[in-house]
């Protein structure tokens, strides 16, 4: 039995605009770094044995302070990075729909089979990010592992996990906030939800 943390990194620059960032290396804001060092309060005292995270900046930087916190040394993993937007990355859904407005509305309607052009296939970033799950699973077979990444990798992960058709996770899950907890268990094979959306600190 592996318990997985789940965190999306703090809030970035691109939040208020509410602009699509993939690959694109992002900062925190100082909001955002205020929420790294939240979950670095929670950190010790909840049984973690391993912090890993996105090679991206703004997931290394909210998952540095709670390695630290904890003595740990966070591990990095490509499988881990953010879905590629293609086209579509840097952009407000509006500028998407002045540049590409038929293929914004075929995503809007289906984000499995219409990604956004150029982007990468959601179907291949869950089971990338699944694999690599299984993979820290093996490592840590009675581990308690905070995960920090993605909004969009997380909610596709998710969905692929627990059985959730993949084209719902933006209606099953339309939302996880910066910072916040979203807990799993995974033990022979199937996996729970413990927590969605929880506080670092109450």
């Amino acid at each position: 039995m592996t318990d997985f943390i789940l965190v999306r990194h703090g809030e970035t620059v691109w939040h208020a605009e509410n602009r699509y960032a993939g690959r694109t290396d992002v900062p925190l804001t100082p909001h955002g770094r205020e929420q790294a060092a939240a979950l670095a309060e929670w950190a010790p005292g909840a049984g973690l044995t391993a912090v890993w995270s996105s090679p991206l900046s703004r997931a290394r930087l909210t998952a540095a302070p709670a390695a630290d916190a904890c003595g740990l040394t966070p591990r990095v993993d490509e499988r881990l990075y953010e879905l590629d937007f293609g086209k579509g990355d840097g952009l407000t859904r509006d500028e998407m729909r002045q540049r590409f407005p038929e293929q914004l509305a075929a995503f809007l309607d289906d984000p499995v089979e219409h990604h956004l052009p150029g982007g990468e296939d959601p179907r291949k970033a869950a089971a990338r990010a699944a694999d690599c799950l299984a993979d820290i699973a093996r490592e840590q077979p009675h581990g308690r592992v905070l995960i920090v990444a993605h909004s969009t990798l997380v909610r596709v992960l998710l969905c692929h996990l627990l059985g959730i058709p993949l084209p719902d996770y933006r209606r099953v899950f339309p939302q996880l906030l910066n910072g916040a907890l979203t807990e799993i268990r995974v033990e022979d094979g199937q996996t729970a939800l413990l927590r969605l959306n929880a506080p670092a600190l109450h």
